[in-house]
């Protein structure tokens, strides 16, 4: 098509060779499937991860192709895709290797913010929606820029974010979700820890947060959850969450101000 320029190579560096536009597409990550939907595709998505809820209605009309870490190899070749896009973190990369075999497959890194922002741009212009990804990306700046001129010399409070219980799990510093939580003028009480370590009920209760965040996934907190929490840390103020706002890396982020925005007015009505 004329004007499309797609990017050559993944975010690992690896050659991703496209003769023309995708046309059959195979997503393996939630918040990216979204994404190609909100860039204005549709039946160019064939195929998606059972975790795929975002749009309504995709995983009930299209091909499920497993979950993000077992992808089932043999329904994505039964597809015959000319693309598949995945994720460093959420896909296994023996299963990525396998699909390369199949159909070229662009793998997305995304540790914060700015790197979301890059591979919604690069995503576009895999997909031949370089001028949507482009505005959808200014909006999401523009968002995230509101919302730390208006953190802007507010006292940070120190968040436990949890992802996880038995064990308790909880997110580092080179993760996007600190990352957002930063830029809302929330500090990461893990400080010091990458990726997502494991907690024993000494090493939570030594953090003493101010705030403990109970995401809504992967590990579904609820309710009950609450008293749990509050007696390893009693001064903590504890709050449930929405995870995707915090986690999910595409088109959501446009909700992440908003949530964090939200949150704030909780934590400071107590």
């Amino acid at each position: 098509m004329s004007g499309w320029s797609p990017p050559t190579h993944d975010d690992l560096g690896r050659p991703v060779p496209l003769g023309a536009s995708p046309r059959r597409i195979v997503s393996l990550v939630p918040s990216q499937t979204e994404l190609l939907a909100d860039l204005g595709l549709d039946a160019e998505v064939v195929g998606l991860t059972r975790f795929c809820v975002h749009p309504e209605g995709w995983n009930e009309r299209k091909q499920i192709v497993g979950g993000t870490k077992n992808v089932r190899v043999d329904r994505v070749r039964e597809l015959a895709p000319d693309l598949v896009i995945a994720n460093k973190e959420e896909n296994v990369r023996e299963q990525v290797e396998a699909l390369q075999a199949i159909a070229p497959v662009f793998v997305t890194d995304v540790p914060d913010v700015d790197g979301a922002l890059r591979m919604t741009r690069s995503v576009g212009g895999l997909v031949d929606r370089a001028a949507e990804a482009d505005r959808l990306a200014d909006a999401v700046a523009a968002g995230f820029a509101r919302l730390g001129a208006e953190a802007e010399g507010a006292v940070p409070l120190r968040a436990l974010y949890l992802i996880w219980r038995d064990p308790w799990m909880t997110v580092g510093d080179d993760t996007i979700i600190a990352d957002v939580l930063r830029r809302g003028g929330v500090e990461n009480a893990a400080v010091g820890h990458q990726r997502y370590p494991t907690l024993s009920p000494d090493q939570f209760a030594a953090l003493a947060p101010d705030v403990v965040l109970l995401s809504s996934e992967p590990y579904p907190f609820g309710p009950a959850h609450v008293a749990e929490v509050q007696a390893l840390a009693p001064r903590a103020q504890v709050e449930l969450v929405d995870g995707e706002p915090f986690s999910w890396y595409g088109s959501r982020l446009l909700r992440a101000p908003d949530a964090l925005d939200d949150l704030r007015r909780r934590l400071a009505a107590g």
